[in-house]
């Protein structure tokens, strides 16, 4: 499920950082800004419970598993940041405000993001370096 939809969350961002900084350029397209902005977050809820769920599956809690602890941490202050974004929306907060919150909150969704293909690169290179020697966690093949 997370291969699917964190690819589709990373479109999502990365057209709604074009419409913000549109936005913020020149003033145009708003709504489209705002639409784009709630789909990205859409997308980080969704993603946030399916990856709680795969990690009750994998490592047996829900959150904080010690192999995803500070990517979980910082996931959370992504997560803030979004809600952040969509509190300034629903209690009207100038276009302006809204649009640097979200911009805030894409900023710590990158460097999230960044953990976690970190995390899956060194996977990829600890397995590999099992296959070349031979062993398989430990216990030779």
């Amino acid at each position: 499920m997370q291969g699917i939809l964190a690819p589709l969350q990373f479109l999502a961002f990365g057209i709604s950082l074009a419409l913000v900084l549109r936005f913020l350029w020149t003033g145009d397209g708003y709504t489209a800004a705002t639409v784009s902005i709630l789909v990205k977050t859409g997308f980080l809820y969704v993603i946030m419970v399916t990856g709680a769920i795969w990690e009750k599956v994998v490592f047996g809690q829900y959150l904080f598993a010690p192999a995803f602890f500070w990517e979980d941490v910082f996931s959370f202050g992504v997560i803030a940041l979004h809600t952040a974004y969509l509190w300034a929306l629903f209690t009207g907060q100038p276009a302006n405000v809204q649009m640097f919150v979200a911009l805030a909150a894409y900023t710590t969704y990158v460097i999230n993001a960044g953990q976690f293909l970190w995390k899956l690169r060194m996977a990829r290179k600890d397995a590999e370096a099992e296959i070349r020697s031979g062993t398989s966690g430990g216990v030779p093949a």
